[in-house]
């Protein structure tokens, strides 16, 4: 008797279909850069408001001669900076202007004790240089001689000034692209414009350069140091900017700069005649103004008029160049606040209220320790408050990748012109 087939297996039911891992998103939006404690969303400023920060802060540094005064311009500049710099290239290069500044002093010193002069029979003598005769039409200049404590000083005062003004160009140029600032000029002023930042952007282009140039000769175990290295340096350095020029030429010449545009042969003229004659009338008018024994006619009434065809000349100008801005620059209550700081700390050191003006200018003689005034003092520091008072920068713009990229930035990136 045969045994009955035994059934089959039930076949395992197949499992529903797996759900696919998360992948992880290799592009995730990226989150603004805050700084600790604030919550404000980061941006760029308004690259006039920093210019005009730096431009009163050095105005306000070119009253004095006072060395703590002046060694705290120097300290306020560095907090700004370094607070409110992006992460540009060439936003890192405040370091050079501190050396060209610290060079410029040097230089001063050395100077004032080459050409000894001025020194009195009160001075506190230091050493003697060999002393050169020259001849009678050159009386009154001496080359050599005896160098005092007094003109040594001096010459570092007057020369630690000229570093303050260089610091603030320095970090004018630091914390604002000059290209942006082009954007805001008027029509009139675009050549003149262009012109101005292709000069202020020298300093920041060369500071680029040297920091590539550098960088690839630590990729190739460059050995040569100081002096010897100088040529390695500056023969790249110097192709780089001549190639630059040759594609700021042909960016500016695809661009149409310089076209006249619809503007007829009159109309230039008529235009060029009213700046002419409108600058002229500033210049007399100011000229007025300065000098209390000029006729009435020169001070206010040829400033005005001046004034009144300088604008004419803009506004008739400005109609011949027609642009567009892309992602224009707002002015926003931390323009105001950062501009205000600077232009109130020039004020009050120009006003002299509350201080006598000897403070601001010490003298030598006799050889004292220089006072440090109160409200001096405390114009600077407001002119310090600007690194608060400004919002975090915004992020840098990374290089495009071949993903494409989700998600919007909030942030403003810089752009470049």
């Amino acid at each position: 008797m045969t045994k009955p087939d035994e059934p089959d297996a039930v076949p395992p039911k197949p499992d529903p279909k797996p759900k696919p891992n998360p992948k992880p998103n290799p592009n995730p939006k990226p989150t603004p850069r805050r700084d600790a404690g604030s919550r404000r969303s980061p941006r760029n400023l308004h690259p006039l408001a920093w210019w005009t920060w730096a431009l009163a802060l050095a105005t306000a540094a070119s009253r004095t001669t006072n060395p703590l005064l002046l060694l705290l311009v120097l300290a306020v500049l560095g907090y700004v900076v370094t607070a409110r710099r992006t992460e540009a290239p060439w936003a890192r290069g405040f370091t050079y202007y501190l050396w060209l500044a610290l060079t410029v002093v040097a230089i001063r010193v050395v100077f004032r004790c080459v050409f000894a002069t001025g020194i009195t029979p009160h001075d506190h003598l230091l050493f003697s240089l060999p002393h050169l005769p020259t001849p009678a039409w050159y009386a009154g200049i001496r080359i050599g001689g005896p160098v005092s404590l007094e003109a040594t000083l001096s010459a570092a005062f007057d020369g630690l000034r000229l570093a303050c003004l260089i610091c603030c160009i320095g970090a004018a140029n630091t914390l604002a692209n000059p290209k942006r600032a082009l954007r805001v000029l008027p029509g009139a002023l675009y050549e003149l414009g262009v012109a101005v930042t292709v000069s202020l952007s020298v300093a920041p282009q060369l500071v680029q350069s040297v920091q590539r140039v550098a960088r690839a000769r630590r990729l190739r175990a460059g050995q040569r140091k100081g002096v010897r290295a100088l040529r390695s340096i500056v023969v790249p350095v110097l192709e780089d900017a001549l190639e630059r020029s040759l594609h700021l030429a042909a960016a500016m010449d695809s661009r149409g700069y310089g076209r006249s545009g619809t503007a007829t042969r009159r109309s230039r003229r008529v235009t060029g005649a009213l700046m002419l004659l409108g600058m002229c009338g500033l210049c007399a008018g100011v000229y007025g103004l300065l000098d209390g024994t000029a006729p009435a006619a020169l001070g206010l009434p040829a400033f005005l008029a001046g004034a009144l065809l300088c604008v004419a000349g803009l506004i008739l100008g400005g109609r011949r160049v027609r642009r567009t801005t892309y992602r224009p620059d707002r002015w926003r209550a931390a323009e105001w606040g950062v501009a205000g700081c600077g232009v109130i700390a020039a004020v009050l050191l120009f006003a002299t209220v509350g201080y006598a003006a000897t403070d601001l200018n010490p003298s030598l003689y006799p050889l004292s320790w220089p006072s440090l005034p109160l409200v001096p003092v405390l114009a600077l520091l407001l002119a310090g408050a600007a690194g608060v008072i400004a919002p975090p920068p915004g992020r840098t713009p990374e290089p495009a990748t071949g993903a494409r990229r989700t998600g919007t930035d909030r942030t403003t990136p810089e752009v470049s012109t």
